[in-house]
């Protein structure tokens, strides 16, 4: 297959960027996009040209560091996906593929591909902790949590962090994300201790930083997780609950 590829490019944070496009003749439909940079950057540095700088580590859509915005699309054309799991087999013959950062003013482009995303760090470092007692692991029935909880808890539990859901949103919200984190906490019997000191923590950390929910629901379409849109209203759930609780432990 023979695709084009339009690949942003910038050099450090702040400069100016660029598009940059490239001709790749011998693509296979397997290949998945990240594949497809590896073979764009193999020609690149042939011609002693800087290879395109990307982000990947597992390739097994587990840990979210590819992510990329491809056609506009976060990922890739094909929804719930995380781009090392896109294939090539997606696009037509010939036709042009662009590749962009993650487009919001909450990630900054390091450098090409690569944005700094640790913005979805700071929400977690603000409240996303549980307290326990260290020492000696307690027994299994110690703490019960019902089967109901339990496996409500591991489906919100599932968010890589990759931040998807904020560039697909038009206001680069990330409720999608703290509100997952939110959830996953309030459901186990571990977070209850907290719960209401985090809720408060978190969300103003996520004010903070990014922008309101657009209401759209983009970012629910964009998550690799399938983390559902019910975690957007359990952050408003957490903070007006945080509200009525405010000066007590929980």
């Amino acid at each position: 297959m023979r695709l084009i590829l339009e690949i942003w490019r910038q050099d450090r944070p702040g400069a100016d960027g660029r598009y940059e496009t490239h001709e790749v003749v011998d693509a296979t439909p397997e290949m998945s996009l990240l594949e497809l940079l590896d073979r764009l950057n193999h020609q690149l540095v042939e011609n002693n040209t800087d290879p395109v700088a990307f982000e990947s580590d597992c390739r097994e859509g587990i840990c979210g560091t590819c992510g990329v915005d491809v056609n506009g699309v976060p990922h890739g054309p094909r929804d719930n996906v995380p781009a090392c799991g896109q294939h090539v087999r997606d696009f037509k013959d010939g036709q042009t593929v662009r590749f962009e950062p993650f487009r919001s003013k909450a990630f900054p482009v390091l450098r090409d591909l690569i944005v700094d995303r640790t913005g979805l760090d700071r929400i977690i470092q603000a409240g996303g902790t549980i307290a326990v007692d260290a020492g000696t692991a307690p027994d299994a029935e110690t703490v019960q949590v019902t089967h109901d909880d339990a496996e409500r808890a591991l489906d919100f539990a599932a968010c890589i962090g990759c931040g998807a859901c904020v560039s697909a949103c038009p206001n680069g919200a990330a409720y999608l994300f703290t509100g997952s984190k939110l959830a996953h906490l309030a459901l186990i019997p571990h977070g209850k201790q907290e719960r209401a000191k985090r809720a408060r923590a978190m969300v103003d950390q996520m004010e903070h930083e990014f922008g309101p929910c657009s209401q759209i629901g983009e970012c629910a379409l964009a998550c690799p997780a399938e983390i559902p849109l019910s975690a957007i209203a359990v952050v408003n759930r957490e903070r007006i609950r945080a509200g009525f609780k405010k000066g007590k432990a929980n």
